[in-house]
C-alpha cells in the first residue's frame, strides 16, 4: 500500500466521518488502521469511517447489488464493525452526489442494516450541496424485559429498542445527570445487550420536542447519533401513549442533539424517516507509507 489513497472528511449535526472511496474494495482496513485514521490527534479525526464500496465488489452486500449499487461499509472510531449509522447514511449519500455517482431525488444504499432508502433534497440551481437528506430508517424494534442504566450514582430505567443497533433509552429531569460520558455507563441486566449498547439520556424540551446526549458504543460521546435520535422519538412516543399504528397517524418529533436538530418522523406502517443536514468539509490524500507501517 504505497500508494496514496484518496479521503474525504463530512459530519451530519457534528457527527463526523471520514470517508474513504474504494469502489472496487482494494483498499485494505483493518481495525487498527481504522482507529489510527479516526485519531483525531494522530490521524484525520471522526467517530466512525465511511468504506465507500461498490455492493457488488464487497462479500458482505454482494446479495444486496441488484437493490442497491454502493454498500456503506461502516467502522466504528476504535476500529470496531457497525451494522448501521443513521447520520453516517446521509454523509455518506451525500459523498455519492459530492462525487457525480447520484444526483438529488432518491438513492438506495446498503448497509449491514439493509438496503436503505434515501432522499437528497433538492438544491438552490447552481449552489452547494445543502439540501437536508432523508433516511428511511426502517421500523424500530422494542424487545421486552426492562433495563437499567446508571451514571455515578444514579440509576434510570431505559427502554430497549433496536434500530438495526442497540439502544437503551432513558429519561431524564437534567442532560447533565449523564456525566461525562466517556465511558459507557453500566446497564443491567448485563445479558441484554452481549455486544455492549448505545445509551441515550433524555430530557424534554417542549410538546413532542426533546434533547439527548449519547454513549456511542466504540466511539463515546459523540455530538449526534442518528440511530438513536430515531429510538428516542420511538420511545418519546409510547412513552407519550402514541402509536402511529395503532392511531394510524404519523407523528413527528424535533429532536435536538449537541451538534444540531433531527427531525423524526414514525408513519402508520411502521417506517421511520430521518431528516437532517450532510455536509462535506475538505478532501485529501491519506499517505501509503502511513498507513502501511501502522500496527495491525
Amino acid at each position: 500500500m504505497s500508494t496514496r489513497i484518496a479521503f474525504l472528511k463530512g459530519h451530519g449535526t457534528e457527527n463526523d466521518f471520514v470517508i474513504v472511496p474504494d469502489p472496487e474494495n482494494a483498499v485494505d482496513l483493518p481495525p487498527a488502521s481504522v482507529a489510527a485514521l479516526c485519531d483525531r490527534r494522530a490521524g484525520i479525526g471522526g467517530d466512525g469511517l465511511l468504506h465507500v464500496v461498490r455492493s457488488a465488489a464487497h462479500p458482505e452486500a454482494r446479495h444486496l447489488a441488484a437493490e442497491a449499487e454502493w454498500f456503506m461499509d461502516y467502522r466504528n472510531g476504535d476500529g470496531s464493525v457497525a451494522e448501521m449509522c443513521g447520520n453516517g447514511v446521509r454523509v455518506f449519500a451525500r459523498y455519492l452526489q459530492h462525487a457525480g455517482h447520484v444526483t438529488e431525488g432518491d438513492v438506495a444504499i446498503a448497509t449491514r442494516g439493509g438496503v436503505k432508502a434515501v432522499h437528497i433534497a433538492k438544491t438552490a440551481s447552481g449552489g452547494p450541496a445543502t439540501g437536508d437528506i432523508t433516511v428511511g430508517m426502517g421500523r424500530a424494534l422494542l424487545p421486552e424485559g426492562g433495563v437499567t442504566v446508571s451514571v455515578g450514582g444514579r440509576s434510570w430505567p431505559a427502554r430497549n429498542v433496536n434500530m438495526g443497533n442497540p439502544h437503551a433509552v432513558a429519561f431524564v429531569d437534567d442532560l447533565d445527570h449523564a456525566g461525562d460520558l466517556l465511558t459507557a455507563p453500566p446497564f443491567s441486566p448485563a445479558s441484554v445487550y452481549p455486544d455492549g449498547v448505545n445509551v441515550e439520556f433524555v430530557a424534554d424540551r417542549g410538546p413532542r420536542h426533546v434533547a439527548l446526549r449519547v454513549h456511542e458504543r466504540g466511539a463515546g460521546e459523540t455530538r449526534s447519533c442518528g440511530t438513536g435520535a430515531c429510538a428516542v422519538a420511538v420511545a418519546a412516543a409510547r412513552r407519550d401513549g402514541v402509536d402511529p399504528r395503532i392511531t394510524g397517524i404519523p407523528v413527528t418529533y424535533t429532536v435536538d442533539v449537541p451538534g444540531g436538530t433531527l427531525t423524526i418522523t414514525e408513519r402508520p406502517d411502521g417506517e421511520i424517516e430521518m431528516t437532517g443536514p450532510a455536509v462535506i468539509v475538505a478532501e485529501g490524500v491519506i499517505e501509503g507509507e502511513w498507513l502501511e507501517n501502522l500496527p495491525r
